[in-house]
């Protein structure tokens, strides 16, 4: 059990303590995770990787009623990065707002992970077509968050999903297909 595991176990036992231990041990992996996801974002965004993280890690350790139930490291990782989404959604919808100016803000995504080359999509977009995808096939939206949103490597989101590297690369593929089409040109 690596120490990650243990912590967050500890902190699924109610360990107050536990959170303080955890956080240095992802921290950078974390860092990195968020700095990759507001590169995504169109100039002048106003977030910074660092409050994106506490933010988001401040999310996962204190989400209030519902005890958070982490099976391994892996899925401590997919759980930072739907809480680091949920964030940046949040935040492009507040830029969207009248109140705010309009105009929402881009997110360009790279053709590997949509399969279509110098693209440019909005994030609530994203995230509405990405629930969508959920609602046909919960597992296909898991496994675009992960490879898009937590970074992962195409067989560590399938080993999260506990997928096989085949059926993994079937979901991917028709995934990729069915948001090109809900995300392209009408």
């Amino acid at each position: 059990m690596s120490d990650v595991t243990r912590i967050l176990s500890q902190i699924e036992s109610g360990d107050p303590a536990a959170a303080e231990q955890l956080l240095p041990l992802v921290y950078d992996e974390l860092r990195k995770l968020a700095a990759a996801r507001l590169a995504q974002e169109k100039p002048g965004q106003t977030l910074q990787a660092t409050a994106l993280v506490h933010e988001a890690y401040l999310r996962l350790v204190d989400p209030g009623p519902q005890q958070p139930q982490w099976d391994s490291r892996g899925h401590f990782f997919a759980a930072a990065a739907e809480a680091m989404r949920r964030i940046l959604v949040e935040s492009a919808r507040r830029r969207d707002s009248l109140k705010r100016g309009g105009n929402a803000d881009h997110v360009a995504l790279d053709e590997q992970t949509i399969a279509c080359e110098d693209r440019t999509f909005d994030l609530i977009a994203l995230n509405e077509a990405l629930s969508r995808l959920e609602q046909q096939d919960e597992a296909a939206g898991q496994l675009v968050k992960l490879r898009f949103f937590a970074g992962l490597g195409h067989q560590e989101a399938a080993s999260a999903l506990g997928l096989s590297r085949r059926a993994a690369d079937r979901m991917w593929a028709l995934a990729r297909t069915w948001l090109y089409r809900e995300l392209g040109p009408n």
